[in-house]
């Protein structure tokens, strides 16, 4: 399909309210493709629809980190639903491919487990810790319209959003 340039914040898509999907058509299937082509684009672990400006809910997860194969493809996870999460804490610096070069000290559940609809249509649970339970965290929050500068001060908020523009607008002049 297409690696599709990943949504930048302030982006308002980025918090744009996400549709439930419900029947898997060629247009999910192309959906899929390009979150798969786009994440390997950037180098990242996981993707979520909103970031290619897509609201449909829908992340995907690297299939090593979700103790997969590496042949495997990556896991699609449909209309995602924390079912729960671990009262034991991780204190971590996170990434985000929407927040290019910025990295957050985020405190999340050591633990997750998720209910999703897989590319099969069928519905499954994947129990997570460490860095995937952060990852299906991270991703879903993307589906609730919740981002990396939620978890920060608005001093330290308006920090990352001139840095950002700084970069866009390097970007910008190097294109030219």
């Amino acid at each position: 399909m297409a690696v599709r340039p990943v949504v930048v914040w302030p982006d308002e898509r980025l918090r744009q309210p996400s549709i439930a999907i419900t029947t898997i058509d060629d247009s999910v299937r192309a959906l899929y493709q390009d979150l798969v082509d786009s994440m390997y684009a950037e180098n990242g672990l996981g993707i979520a629809s909103l970031q290619i400006g897509d609201p449909r809910q829908m992340f995907i997860v690297e299939p090593k980190l979700a103790g997969r194969p590496d042949s495997d493809l990556p896991l699609a996870f449909m209309n995602p639903e924390i079912l729960w999460t671990s009262d034991e804490q991780q204190d971590s610096e996170e990434g985000c491919l929407s927040f290019p070069d910025i990295y957050i000290k985020v405190k999340r559940p050591m633990r997750a487990r998720v209910r999703a609809m897989g590319m099969d249509g069928q519905i499954f649970e994947l129990e997570g810790e460490g860095l995937l339970a952060r990852c299906l965290l991270h991703e879903n929050d993307h589906l609730t319209g919740k981002l990396l500068v939620d978890f920060v001060g608005p001093l330290k908020r308006q920090m990352i959003k001139k840095k950002l523009q700084k970069q866009k607008g390097e970007t910008e002049e190097a294109e030219a």
